[in-house]
């Protein structure tokens, strides 16, 4: 099995037919430790949806599923957070806290998470 890459998924979902939620289900089933994070209360299989911003500062990836205007209010924390990387699913493409990342060194990539891992380019 590849390495497991701690994953931040921003936007998570209780309902099972959200892209956030197939996505924590299929990293969880690829090997990836994965940190749900959303507003809803829940869980994703066995993991519970987090409402609290996670203070780990070892995430490999934060995937975002939420829109440019709600990502306004994360810039901060995501970028203290110094992942990898940063996915933009389909939808939540941002121009600004793309370049912000890069600033910082933190790869960004417009991609989508179901696909990188389906692909084994996760």
């Amino acid at each position: 099995m590849l390495h497991s890459k701690k994953t931040l998924v921003v936007g998570a979902s209780p309902f099972n037919q959200r892209y956030s939620y197939i996505a924590t289900e299929m990293l969880t089933e690829y090997g990836h430790s994965v940190i749900p994070f959303g507003i809803k209360n829940g869980n994703i299989g066995e993991l519970d949806i987090v409402n609290v911003w996670p203070s780990e500062k070892d995430i490999d990836t934060i995937t975002l599923y939420i829109n440019k205007t709600t990502q306004l209010d994360f810039y901060t924390k995501i970028i203290r957070l110094k992942p990898r990387r940063i996915i933009f699913n389909p939808g939540t493409e941002n121009t600004e806290l793309q370049q912000l990342a890069q600033e910082k060194g933190i790869l960004a990539q417009r991609a989508c998470t179901l696909v990188l891992l389906r692909t084994n380019q996760y």
